[in-house]
């Protein structure tokens, strides 16, 4: 489980002192700290919470904080760049006092709330909203080898703190920041390196940005394979990945697990889980009116759509029990229903990759080999090495037809 950038910033309860040095600056923090909470409150052992770092929060030493605060049971997450895109995130904000607080905390706001004519333009409903932006991640550095030197300076320093593990991510760029992002990775001995193609990003800028900007993920990720082997086959251990960009489906699973074998351990979803987390806190606020400001439900009513399935929530969500015998009824009823949405589309998404892979004959993840998927095109095939479908096998069925 990731947390997202700019978590304390935005935070209008966190402490972040005026000190001028990096280290110590967050006095408190709460929102960061439920969520990291949340998370260790129902962790079994299997699995990580992340904690991602961009520029501002490097300016805050979010990572001071949490490794003070928690040690070892976070991972601490680099961040090149803004998720899928080349930019700073983005949130829309309503509230001009709030806009004026991001602005002291030292973010960009477009329009400056705390102009007059700003001001004005708001009270009088000219201007209904305001956009914050995060720093760009940049380097004024001229050459690869002095990028790779800030980089490996970079995490040395975050070991040197007390993080066991760190990783990266990476958003859909060129090739030579592929390639660097690999390499770096690589030689920094890193825990994961995570690839995120286009369209990825879970809606914090405009639509068109997460689609079409930047290299599409097939592109990517078939390029990020041709590079690791690159360096495998210079005897180098290369980084373990995980991909990202648009994968909704267990198939989509299954083919990016595939495509990126064998560097490639694990798939990353945004959006996709993110919808049936929206649509538990939907059903929540339908049922219970009470609870609707409190999960940020929207939905007065339940829809026929819902209404065929059920009307209690142990008839609608298909994993409500078996989350339940996990958690005890007690705990079961401080869960809210878009988690148990969250895990039951986990759950499916699991099944489903079990039925692909008993399919291909393949019993554990690390089986799964670039030959079990083939191109549905010439192109995808010229593009990713995999072969079309119509040259998978043809020479050993014409050797059945010539026996």
């Amino acid at each position: 489980m990731v947390i997202g950038e700019n978590v304390v910033g935005v935070d209008r309860n966190s402490d972040i002192s005026p000190q001028k040095d990096r280290k110590g600056k967050i006095i408190k923090a709460p929102e960061l700290d439920r969520r990291i909470e949340t998370y260790l409150r129902y962790f079994d052992g299997y699995g990580a919470i992340i904690v991602q770092l961009n520029v501002e929060d490097t300016r805050n030493g979010v990572a001071e904080y949490v490794v003070d605060k928690y040690g070892d049971k976070c991972i601490i997450e680099l961040k090149w760049g803004q998720g899928a895109k080349n930019i700073g995130g983005e949130i829309q904000v309503k509230s001009i006092e709030y806009a004026k607080f991001l602005k002291e905390r030292g973010y960009v706001v477009d329009p400056d709330p705390t102009l007059p004519e700003v001001q004005q333009g708001f009270e009088l409903g000219a201007i209904k909203s305001f956009a914050r932006h995060s720093r760009l991640g940049a380097t004024n550095l001229d050459t690869v080898s002095k990028v790779r030197d800030d980089f490996m300076n970079t995490v040395e320093y975050l070991r040197g703190i007390g993080f066991d593990r760190v990783t990266l991510k990476t958003g859909s760029y060129g090739m030579e920041e592929l390639a660097m992002a690999i390499k770096f990775a690589t030689d920094a001995e890193l825990d994961l390196l995570t690839i995120d193609g286009s369209g990825g990003g879970t809606g914090m800028s405009p639509w068109n940005m997460m689609q079409s900007w930047g290299v599409p993920s097939i592109h990517l990720h078939s390029k990020a394979h041709e590079y690791a082997s690159i360096l495998s086959a210079k005897g180098k251990n290369v980084v373990d990945m995980s991909f990202a960009g648009g994968f909704a489906l267990e198939d989509h699973i299954f083919k990016a697990l595939a495509l990126g074998a064998p560097y490639t351990k694990l798939v990353c979803m945004g959006r996709a889980i993110m919808i049936p987390g929206f649509l538990g806190a939907n059903i929540e606020g339908a049922i219970y009116p009470e609870r609707r400001a409190m999960v940020n439900g929207n939905w007065n009513e339940l829809p026929k759509t819902v209404l065929e399935v059920g009307k209690a929530v142990d008839e609608i969500f298909a994993g409500y029990h078996d989350l339940e015998k996990k958690l005890g009824k007690d705990e079961m009823k401080k869960i809210p229903y878009g988690a148990i949405g969250f895990y039951t589309l986990a759950d499916k998404l699991g099944c489903g990759l079990q039925q692909l892979m008993a399919g291909a004959r393949k019993f554990s993840l690390n089986q799964i080999t670039r030959q079990e998927i083939f191109s549905g095109n010439r192109e995808t095939a010229h593009e990713t090495g995999i072969p079309h479908v119509t040259d998978v096998n043809n020479e050993s069925a014409k050797k059945i037809l010539n026996s």
